[in-house]
Protein backbone atom coordinates (compact mmCIF):
# COMPACT_ATOMS: atom_id res chain seq x y z
CA UNK A 1 0.00 0.00 0.00
CA UNK A 2 1.49 3.53 -1.27
CA UNK A 3 1.34 5.93 1.89
CA UNK A 4 -0.59 9.64 1.00
CA UNK A 5 -0.22 12.67 2.15
CA UNK A 6 -2.63 12.55 5.05
CA UNK A 7 -0.83 9.24 6.33
CA UNK A 8 2.74 10.53 6.10
CA UNK A 9 1.45 13.83 8.53
CA UNK A 10 -0.08 10.96 10.68
CA UNK A 11 3.86 9.85 11.13
CA UNK A 12 5.43 12.80 11.80
CA UNK A 13 2.60 13.91 14.35
CA UNK A 14 3.22 10.01 15.90
CA UNK A 15 7.15 11.42 16.05
CA UNK A 16 6.20 13.89 17.92
CA UNK A 17 3.99 12.04 20.08
CA UNK A 18 7.11 9.76 20.79
CA UNK A 19 8.65 12.94 21.67
CA UNK A 20 12.08 13.14 19.07
CA UNK A 21 13.92 16.43 18.90
CA UNK A 22 12.49 18.77 15.97
CA UNK A 23 15.63 18.40 14.66
CA UNK A 24 15.57 14.43 14.44
CA UNK A 25 11.55 14.94 12.81
CA UNK A 26 13.48 17.51 10.28
CA UNK A 27 15.51 14.70 8.81
CA UNK A 28 13.21 12.32 8.85
CA UNK A 29 11.10 15.00 6.59
CA UNK A 30 13.60 15.60 4.91
CA UNK A 31 14.39 11.83 4.19
CA UNK A 32 11.09 11.31 3.14
CA UNK A 33 10.82 13.88 0.87
CA UNK A 34 14.59 12.64 -0.97
CA UNK A 35 13.43 9.25 -1.31
CA UNK A 36 9.67 10.74 -2.91
CA UNK A 37 11.68 12.81 -4.94
CA UNK A 38 13.98 9.74 -6.14
CA UNK A 39 10.55 7.61 -6.77
CA UNK A 40 9.18 10.31 -9.13
CA UNK A 41 12.17 10.68 -11.05
CA UNK A 42 12.45 7.13 -11.78
CA UNK A 43 8.73 6.53 -12.55
CA UNK A 44 8.55 4.46 -9.72
CA UNK A 45 5.54 7.17 -8.55
CA UNK A 46 2.93 9.18 -10.20
CA UNK A 47 2.89 11.80 -7.31
CA UNK A 48 5.00 12.97 -4.63
CA UNK A 49 3.33 12.66 -0.84
CA UNK A 50 5.58 14.24 0.53
CA UNK A 51 5.83 17.51 -1.38
CA UNK A 52 4.28 19.68 1.14
CA UNK A 53 5.05 17.67 4.24
CA UNK A 54 6.43 20.38 6.47
CA UNK A 55 8.72 20.34 9.63
CA UNK A 56 7.38 20.75 13.28
CA UNK A 57 9.40 24.45 13.18
CA UNK A 58 7.12 25.08 10.37
CA UNK A 59 3.51 23.77 11.86
CA UNK A 60 1.00 26.62 12.42
CA UNK A 61 -2.10 25.09 12.82
CA UNK A 62 -2.54 24.18 16.75
CA UNK A 63 -3.56 20.31 17.53
CA UNK A 64 -6.72 20.22 19.06
CA UNK A 65 -7.03 20.48 22.58
CA UNK A 66 -9.58 19.41 24.82
CA UNK A 67 -10.93 22.05 27.71
CA UNK A 68 -11.46 20.82 31.63
CA UNK A 69 -15.05 21.11 31.28
CA UNK A 70 -14.11 18.73 27.74
CA UNK A 71 -12.19 16.35 30.04
CA UNK A 72 -14.74 16.04 32.78
CA UNK A 73 -17.31 14.91 30.03
CA UNK A 74 -15.15 12.53 28.80
CA UNK A 75 -14.95 11.37 31.79
CA UNK A 76 -18.36 11.37 33.09
CA UNK A 77 -19.34 9.59 30.18
CA UNK A 78 -18.32 6.50 32.03
CA UNK A 79 -20.97 5.16 33.20
CA UNK A 80 -21.70 1.89 35.60
CA UNK A 81 -23.77 0.31 32.62
CA UNK A 82 -20.68 -0.45 30.70
CA UNK A 83 -19.05 -3.94 31.42
CA UNK A 84 -15.63 -2.35 31.91
CA UNK A 85 -16.60 0.64 33.74
CA UNK A 86 -14.01 0.72 36.02
CA UNK A 87 -11.48 -0.21 33.59
CA UNK A 88 -12.25 2.49 31.14
CA UNK A 89 -12.35 5.12 33.72
CA UNK A 90 -9.05 3.85 35.29
CA UNK A 91 -7.20 4.08 31.62
CA UNK A 92 -8.14 7.08 30.45
CA UNK A 93 -7.55 9.01 34.32
CA UNK A 94 -4.55 7.94 34.28
CA UNK A 95 -3.30 8.73 30.68
CA UNK A 96 -4.55 12.32 30.54
CA UNK A 97 -3.51 12.85 34.48
CA UNK A 98 0.01 11.61 33.77
CA UNK A 99 0.21 12.98 29.76
CA UNK A 100 0.89 9.49 28.36
CA UNK A 101 1.78 8.31 25.42
CA UNK A 102 -0.89 5.90 23.65
CA UNK A 103 2.53 3.13 24.15
CA UNK A 104 2.71 3.80 27.78
CA UNK A 105 -1.42 3.64 28.27
CA UNK A 106 -0.75 -0.48 27.46
CA UNK A 107 2.30 -1.07 28.53
CA UNK A 108 1.89 -0.40 32.66
CA UNK A 109 2.87 -3.05 34.88
CA UNK A 110 0.77 -4.06 37.87
CA UNK A 111 3.55 -2.12 39.86
CA UNK A 112 4.01 0.80 38.00
CA UNK A 113 1.17 2.57 39.53
CA UNK A 114 1.87 3.06 43.20
CA UNK A 115 -0.84 4.24 45.00
CA UNK A 116 0.06 5.54 48.80
CA UNK A 117 2.78 8.14 47.09
CA UNK A 118 0.21 8.76 44.22
CA UNK A 119 2.91 7.95 41.46
CA UNK A 120 3.15 6.31 38.45
CA UNK A 121 6.53 4.65 36.99
CA UNK A 122 6.33 4.94 33.22
CA UNK A 123 8.92 3.59 31.10
CA UNK A 124 8.81 5.78 27.76
CA UNK A 125 11.12 6.77 24.61
CA UNK A 126 14.48 5.24 24.69
CA UNK A 127 13.94 2.69 27.40
CA UNK A 128 13.95 5.98 30.08
CA UNK A 129 11.78 5.86 33.57
CA UNK A 130 10.10 8.51 34.87
CA UNK A 131 8.51 8.87 38.09
CA UNK A 132 5.07 11.31 37.38
CA UNK A 133 2.40 12.54 40.34
CA UNK A 134 -1.09 10.69 39.57
CA UNK A 135 -4.07 13.16 41.17
CA UNK A 136 -6.55 11.58 43.50
CA UNK A 137 -9.00 10.80 40.93
CA UNK A 138 -6.46 8.72 38.91
CA UNK A 139 -5.56 6.18 41.76
CA UNK A 140 -8.60 6.01 43.15
CA UNK A 141 -9.92 4.94 40.14
CA UNK A 142 -6.63 2.32 39.40
CA UNK A 143 -7.37 0.86 43.25
CA UNK A 144 -11.43 0.26 42.14
CA UNK A 145 -10.24 -1.35 39.00
CA UNK A 146 -7.99 -3.43 40.83
CA UNK A 147 -10.14 -4.78 43.14
CA UNK A 148 -13.45 -4.88 41.43
CA UNK A 149 -12.65 -5.90 37.68
CA UNK A 150 -9.33 -7.17 36.21
CA UNK A 151 -8.94 -10.20 39.08
CA UNK A 152 -12.19 -11.58 37.27
CA UNK A 153 -11.06 -10.50 33.57
CA UNK A 154 -7.22 -12.52 34.16
CA UNK A 155 -7.78 -15.68 33.70
CA UNK A 156 -3.84 -16.52 33.09
CA UNK A 157 -1.73 -14.03 35.73
CA UNK A 158 0.68 -11.88 33.75
CA UNK A 159 2.11 -8.47 34.72
CA UNK A 160 0.34 -5.80 32.73
CA UNK A 161 -2.00 -3.73 34.07
CA UNK A 162 -5.17 -3.09 31.77
CA UNK A 163 -6.51 -5.54 30.10
CA UNK A 164 -9.16 -5.95 27.50
CA UNK A 165 -12.28 -8.08 27.99
CA UNK A 166 -10.60 -11.53 27.89
CA UNK A 167 -8.00 -10.78 30.11
CA UNK A 168 -4.99 -9.86 27.67
CA UNK A 169 -2.96 -7.23 27.55
CA UNK A 170 -5.00 -4.39 25.92
CA UNK A 171 -3.26 -3.39 22.53
CA UNK A 172 -2.91 -0.04 20.65
CA UNK A 173 -6.13 0.00 18.41
CA UNK A 174 -7.92 -1.39 21.56
CA UNK A 175 -6.96 1.72 23.93
CA UNK A 176 -8.06 3.95 21.00
CA UNK A 177 -11.20 2.50 20.10
CA UNK A 178 -11.86 2.95 24.11
CA UNK A 179 -11.03 6.70 23.72
CA UNK A 180 -13.15 7.19 20.70
CA UNK A 181 -16.22 5.42 22.02
CA UNK A 182 -16.37 7.47 24.94
CA UNK A 183 -15.25 10.82 23.13
CA UNK A 184 -18.61 10.02 20.84
CA UNK A 185 -20.55 9.67 24.08
CA UNK A 186 -19.75 12.95 25.77
CA UNK A 187 -20.60 14.37 22.58
CA UNK A 188 -17.23 16.09 22.19
CA UNK A 189 -17.18 17.89 18.34
CA UNK A 190 -13.10 17.84 18.29
CA UNK A 191 -10.99 14.99 16.56
CA UNK A 192 -9.79 13.76 19.55
CA UNK A 193 -6.39 11.32 19.98
CA UNK A 194 -4.73 9.72 22.55
CA UNK A 195 -2.00 12.49 21.51
CA UNK A 196 -4.66 15.16 22.18
CA UNK A 197 -5.03 13.70 25.65
CA UNK A 198 -1.17 14.16 26.78
CA UNK A 199 -1.09 17.68 24.41
CA UNK A 200 -4.16 18.58 26.85
CA UNK A 201 -2.41 17.60 30.08
CA UNK A 202 0.91 19.93 29.21
CA UNK A 203 -1.37 22.73 27.70
CA UNK A 204 -3.61 22.54 31.04
CA UNK A 205 -0.51 22.23 33.05
CA UNK A 206 1.28 25.08 31.52
CA UNK A 207 -2.03 27.34 31.69
CA UNK A 208 -2.07 27.28 35.82
CA UNK A 209 1.75 28.24 35.90
CA UNK A 210 3.25 24.97 35.72
CA UNK A 211 7.17 25.79 34.85
CA UNK A 212 7.74 24.59 31.70
CA UNK A 213 11.30 22.23 33.21
CA UNK A 214 8.99 20.82 35.25
CA UNK A 215 6.43 19.41 32.22
CA UNK A 216 9.44 18.33 30.26
CA UNK A 217 10.02 16.04 33.14
CA UNK A 218 6.52 14.07 33.30
CA UNK A 219 6.65 14.31 29.30
CA UNK A 220 9.50 12.51 29.05
CA UNK A 221 11.32 14.68 26.48
CA UNK A 222 15.13 15.14 26.27
CA UNK A 223 14.99 18.27 24.67
CA UNK A 224 13.08 20.78 25.98
CA UNK A 225 12.60 22.33 22.44
CA UNK A 226 10.36 19.71 21.91
CA UNK A 227 8.38 20.47 24.98
CA UNK A 228 8.22 23.45 23.73
CA UNK A 229 6.92 22.75 20.33
CA UNK A 230 4.33 19.84 22.08
CA UNK A 231 2.85 22.68 24.18
CA UNK A 232 2.95 25.36 21.91
CA UNK A 233 4.00 28.31 24.13
CA UNK A 234 2.88 31.24 22.30
CA UNK A 235 4.48 34.72 22.90
CA UNK A 236 1.58 36.13 24.95
CA UNK A 237 2.09 33.25 27.36
CA UNK A 238 5.76 33.90 27.85
CA UNK A 239 5.12 37.71 27.87
CA UNK A 240 2.29 37.44 31.10
CA UNK A 241 5.36 34.80 32.72
CA UNK A 242 7.77 37.75 32.41
CA UNK A 243 5.77 40.06 34.08
CA UNK A 244 4.36 38.46 37.05
CA UNK A 245 7.97 37.16 37.87
CA UNK A 246 10.63 39.03 36.23
CA UNK A 247 11.62 41.84 38.82
CA UNK A 248 11.63 44.74 36.16
CA UNK A 249 8.74 42.73 34.48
Amino acid sequence: MRADARQLRGFVHHLVDLGLAPASIARMVSALRGYYRFLVAEQLAQADPAELLETPRKWRTLPDVLAPTDVERLIGAITLDEPLAFRDRALLEVAYGAGLRVSEWITLGLGDVHVDERLVRVIGKGNKERLVPLGRSAVTAVAVYLRELRPRLVREPHGTLFVNARGTPLTRMGAWKILRKYVEAAGIALHVTPHTLRHSFATHLLEGGADLRAVQEMLGHADIGTTQLYTHIDRTYLQHVHRQFHPRG
